[in-house]
């Protein structure tokens, strides 16, 4: 069955008015993770929440509680639950999104304003912080919901929405809603099935559904040492230097082939045999695509089945960035007195944070103990989630694959994705149904 008719020519004729609602949520710098940004996630959830009730869906914004970031006590953004149609002879499915979204600056290498949403006139890329993760996708639920509302169509399924503002930072207090709202009586009681549209296609080619996510662990070390940032030319060999110690910690970590050092990482994953490993080969996939994604020729390899795994099956270690240091024009001879480095760890069945996270800790005080640094060493977990895989021959799925041929004539790759949506696993054991991704974005969207 092909899409309706009706129903593409629908978004054809409002494709700029679309477009012009993903630019208003793209100017709202709904960043999760800064302090000074939080009135903008709660900003943000307003607006979002105003778009829903236009739009006949009966919404409330849930209190989350507090958090403590950056030393402050600050407000966790509000959730946004909402509900569309009651009917008992239909199932009824729960979208879940994220409005929130990670930290961006033209100076990350930016060729425009992250908040400004600008059309590509080239090849109709819409290019915003959010634009893809995860704004965009669900503003494509919203497009749907307008076409019916306006027509006078009724929905083929009841809907149950989940929207927060916290997915960038870890989903603070998100599990006990949804742990609490999935009891009998609960919000989401009669859920029969969930869908998130918050990851990628392979490439530009293939729609996928997706399966599987990778878990996350993130931690932040800090090193210091003097009272306060020191002048190089005067204390440069006589003192131990916090940045010093810190790089070595980082650069004993992973090695340049992505390979995991820290101790018993590794070793928890079993290795692929040869069946599995020709899953992966049948994908449409290649090196171009992710040299293509990441705008150089830098794949770790050419093994099109080696690249997929280390996305999908594999874990992996990235380090993220430092905090404390001299990062600005000029040169500076400075000695920071307190630096931090970040960096997280993605993390595949049957590896959990529970059980990383020890090994992590122990590695790094041992490696910093072989320094004899008379500095400080303090690590800290600042979020996790577990990895999540689900049944991609459940019903869910198989609606989604006819769905997918209907729109793009094509099947669907079937993937498990890199990312990671801490959620889904709280969705899937809380409320005993099958989760399903279905993707929006395309594998050269630039997510983050």
């Amino acid at each position: 069955m092909a899409a309706p008719a009706e129903f593409l020519q629908y978004i054809d004729t409002n494709a700029d008015a679309f477009i012009q609602r993903l630019a208003d949520a793209v100017a709202i710098p709904s960043i999760s993770g800064d302090v000074k940004r939080r009135r903008d996630v709660v900003r943000m959830a307003h607006w979002l929440n105003d778009q829903l009730k236009a739009l006949g869906v009966d919404t409330k914004l849930v209190d989350l509680g507090k958090q403590v970031l950056d030393g402050q006590e600050l407000d966790l953004p509000p959730a946004i639950l909402g509900t569309l149609g009651t009917d008992p002879s239909k199932k009824t499915v729960l979208i879940y999104g994220h409005f929130d979204v990670q930290p961006a600056n033209k100076s990350d290498g930016w060729n425009t304003d992250p908040f400004t949403l600008v059309v590509n006139k080239e090849n109709g890329q819409l290019i915003g912080r959010g634009s893809s993760d995860d704004k965009g996708p669900i503003l494509g639920w919203l497009n749907v919901l307008q076409y019916h509302h306006e027509k006078g169509i009724p929905l083929p399924v009841n809907i149950k929405f989940c929207f927060e503002g916290m997915e960038e930072s870890g989903s603070e207090g998100l599990d006990e809603l949804v742990q609490n709202e999935s009891k009998p009586g609960g919000y989401f009681n009669g859920v029969d099935c969930a869908c998130i549209s918050d990851n990628y296609w392979l490439n530009t080619r293939t729609p996928v559904l997706t399966y599987g996510l990778r878990g996350l662990t993130y931690f932040k070390v800090t090193v210091s040492g003097p009272a306060r940032d020191l002048h190089s030319g005067v204390f440069g060999r006589t003192v131990h230097e916090p940045m010093t110690d810190l790089i070595h910690l980082l650069g004993r970590l992973v090695d340049p082939q992505g390979n995991i050092l820290v101790p018993g990482v590794e070793e928890m994953v079993p290795p692929a045999d040869e069946d599995e490993k020709a899953i992966y080969q049948k994908l449409d996939y290649s090196t171009t695509d992710i040299e293509e994604a990441a705008g150089n020729t830098i794949a770790l390899t050419s093994n099109k089945v080696d690249l997929l795994m280390g996305r999908m099956r594999n874990p992996s270690l990235s380090l993220h960035g430092i905090e404390g240091a001299f990062s600005e024009a000029g040169a500076k001879t400075v000695i920071p007195a307190k630096v931090s480095g970040k960096f997280s760890i993605r993390l595949v069945p049957p590896q959990t944070p529970e059980a990383v996270d020890p090994l992590v800790i122990a590695y790094l005080k041992s490696e910093f103990a072989k320094l004899n640094s008379k500095n400080t060493l303090i690590i800290e977990n600042l979020h996790g989630g577990k990895p999540w895989v689900a049944d991609h021959t459940h019903w869910n799925f198989e609606a989604a694959k006819k769905a997918t041929k209907a729109v793009y004539k094509q099947d669907p790759d079937l993937t498990r994705e890199g990312g990671s949506i801490p959620v889904t696993l709280t969705f899937a054991e809380s409320l005993g149904v099958n989760v399903l991704l279905l993707p929006m974005g395309r594998g050269d969207d630039g997510a983050q």
